[in-house]
């Protein structure tokens, strides 16, 4: 039994879905550094950083990062196709877990928190807002090159859906670039709604992101 620390609509939901496609039972905490309960310090205790998603493994030891966590799980489930079994691409799947963690998921801390990255920023909001225009046009300058060097066939991640594919469709939607992408790489956000249409994922996905 895995446990997993997250939240709604947050960038947890690529491992609450991987743990669907790999069949592995697991108990989620919901809780965030933007809105703490009493869940927070738990999280604190395994994640000093307070980020999420934080997975507990069944030894009781935790694993963090998106990507980290999502290639464990590949290599722990082999059957459920979330790494393929050909080496070649494999490595294409890892480098582009990498991509989007390192480029598109670290984008959106500045953006969410610019006075972070600029001293003296705390209330100076015009600095925070180009701070925020500025790594937002980055963002999808990423995701644009993404679109680009991680073509479907048919998905992200080759013959069946996988980790990719997941972390792809999820920092996206999260990220608010998808109507960039539906503009400038309609074949890739085409790509994202197709991941998205896959029954287990779009029932994450409801949970996450509620219609209507």
């Amino acid at each position: 039994m895995y446990t997993l620390y997250g939240k709604k609509g947050a960038g947890s939901a690529a491992v609450e879905t991987a743990l669907a496609l790999a069949h592995a039972p697991y108990r989620m905490i919901e809780t965030a550094s933007w809105e703490q309960n009493d869940d927070f310090a738990g999280l604190l205790e395994r994640n000093p950083l307070g980020q999420i998603p934080t997975l507990v493994l069944d030894d009781g030891s935790a694993m963090s990062e998106s990507a980290a966590i999502l290639i464990h799980l590949g290599l722990v489930h082999p059957e459920s196709g979330l790494l393929p079994i050909d080496v070649a691409a494999r490595a294409q799947v890892v480098r582009g877990l990498v991509f989007i963690a390192a480029n598109c998921y670290a984008a959106i801390s500045i953006i969410d928190f610019p006075e972070r990255w600029c001293e003296n920023a705390d209330g100076d909001e015009a600095v925070q807002q180009r701070i925020r225009a500025g790594t937002r046009a980055r963002l999808h300058r990423h995701w644009e090159m993404f679109a680009d060097v991680f073509p479907a066939h048919p998905w992200l991640s080759g013959e069946r859906i996988g980790a990719l594919d997941l972390l792809a469709a999820v920092v996206s939607k999260w990220s608010g670039a998808r109507k960039h992408l539906e503009a400038h790489r309609p074949a890739f956000h085409e790509t994202l709604l197709h991941i998205e249409a896959h029954p287990e994922v779009a029932a994450v996905f409801a949970r996450n992101w509620p219609p209507g």
